[in-house]
């Protein structure tokens, strides 16, 4: 079990109570709006009395991050020095209003987005918490619920996401729309709407749509995620169905989510480079250029990439001065190429295995130091009993919720 402490947030970086008015007068809804936006809101015609109210939630100590980092408890204290933290966009309760109230999303997508950021555990703190579970189809249903056939039910993988605190749960058409009618008004839904079927001999990798925007919308969905099999030759298919996708979703007011995965043969040589800093980097870079609100990646286990593999354009100074060996540097490149982190980075959690607990809380750890906006963990969670699997997402949570973990 992990040690935990009860611990009061301030008001003053999470959220505050307000009731909202209109012109005359009259009370029409009671709202959680950014604290740091406060004075800027307060300003506005309309914004009635302000109720400051504190909110206690139950963390893991810094001491027992530490314990479970174990050999890597030095990560909690690296400084950087390669990109600074002052260069970047990092999370907060006011992402929204800094960040994308000067783009060209719609209305309808902020406020999706700002929907996404306010539910669950993390709520009001900028962070992200999701819970994914499409390794029915990526991984087949029996590799991946074998362990718990529970969650062959699609609402026992709803109940899991909400009773594990999390902002929200992606999967697949036919799980969300099983349970929208009795789910999608209580916890964010995210559609995934294209797959790797694996049922094809020999194997194919290749992604192609399950799903369409208007199903997306008539289910609820907050937002719609995409997998593009960056290097693969089907990438520039892939590329222009979603980027076509991804329109159409921030005209239904859709937040879209681009898993930014690399896939070729030619990747692995004497390490795996689908791992590579600066390829993963420039894969973020891709999917922001197809209008990606947030960016979902594989953590860095490796570098120089490109230079290994003696192919595309780099330069010297990634490697000398925007990157160094620390995991922390090596994804924090992955942050400053999705636009400095003005769309956020969420590392995907991977494999489960023996050390989930450890491994869950090492990458979320790593993503908060970087500057990243948080983790996407799915095999980790639901292959195991359900409140094993809470507390599995409440220990991710919890490294998010740590002031002690500090952005490097």
């Amino acid at each position: 079990m992990l040690e935990k402490t009860s611990v009061t947030i301030s008001t003053t970086t999470l959220a505050w109570e307000a009731d909202c008015f209109d012109g005359a007068g009259r009370c029409w809804s009671r709202q959680w709006l950014p604290a740091a936006s406060r004075a800027r809101h307060g300003a506005h015609r309309g914004l009635g009395k302000r109720e400051p109210r504190p909110q206690s939630f139950v963390v893991t100590t810094i001491d027992r991050i530490a314990e479970l980092l174990g050999s890597d408890a030095a990560l909690l204290t690296h400084e950087c020095r390669t990109v600074s933290r002052e260069r970047l966009s990092l999370p907060g309760p006011d992402f929204v209003d800094r960040v994308f109230m000067g783009s060209d999303r719609p209305v309808s997508v902020n406020r999706s987005l700002q929907q996404l950021f306010d539910h669950g555990r993390l709520g009001g703190t900028g962070y992200l918490s999701i819970l994914p579970v499409d390794q029915g189809v990526e991984h087949s249903a029996g590799a991946s619920f074998a362990p718990n056939p529970d969650y062959f039910d699609p609402e026992n993988i709803v109940r899991l996401a909400l009773e594990g605190g999390c902002n929200a749960v992606a999967s697949t058409r036919g799980v969300l729309g099983m349970v929208a009618r009795k789910y999608a008004h209580k916890i964010p839904f995210i559609l995934k709407l294209n797959h790797n079927e694996l049922l094809s001999l020999p194997a194919q990798h290749d992604q192609v749509m399950f799903s369409s925007i208007s199903q997306a919308r008539d289910m609820g969905a907050v937002a719609v995620g995409a997998t593009i099999y960056w290097g693969s030759p089907e990438s520039r298919r892939q590329l222009v169905e979603v980027s076509r996708a991804f329109e159409a979703a921030h005209q239904a007011g859709m937040v879209t989510i681009l898993w930014c995965y690399l896939r070729n043969p030619a990747f692995k040589a004497a390490e795996d480079y689908h791992f590579s800093a600066d390829l993963t980097g420039q894969a973020n870079h891709l999917g922001v250029t197809l209008g990606a609100d947030l960016v979902k990646q594989k953590l860095p286990e490796n570098n120089g990439g490109y230079t290994a593999l003696r192919f595309g354009k780099t330069h010297p100074e990634v490697y000398s001065e925007l990157t160094s060996p620390s995991p922390v540097d090596l994804c924090r490149y992955q942050v400053v190429s999705a636009y400095l982190g003005r769309v956020g980075l969420i590392n995907s959690g991977g494999a489960s295995g023996e050390r989930d607990l450890a491994e869950a809380v090492r990458t979320a750890v790593i993503n908060k130091r970087a500057g990243g906006m948080g983790l996407i963990s799915g095999r980790k969670a639901f292959q195991r009993p359900l409140g094993d699997g809470i507390e599995l997402l409440h220990a991710i949570q919890d490294v998010y919720l740590c002031p002690d973990v500090t952005i490097a």
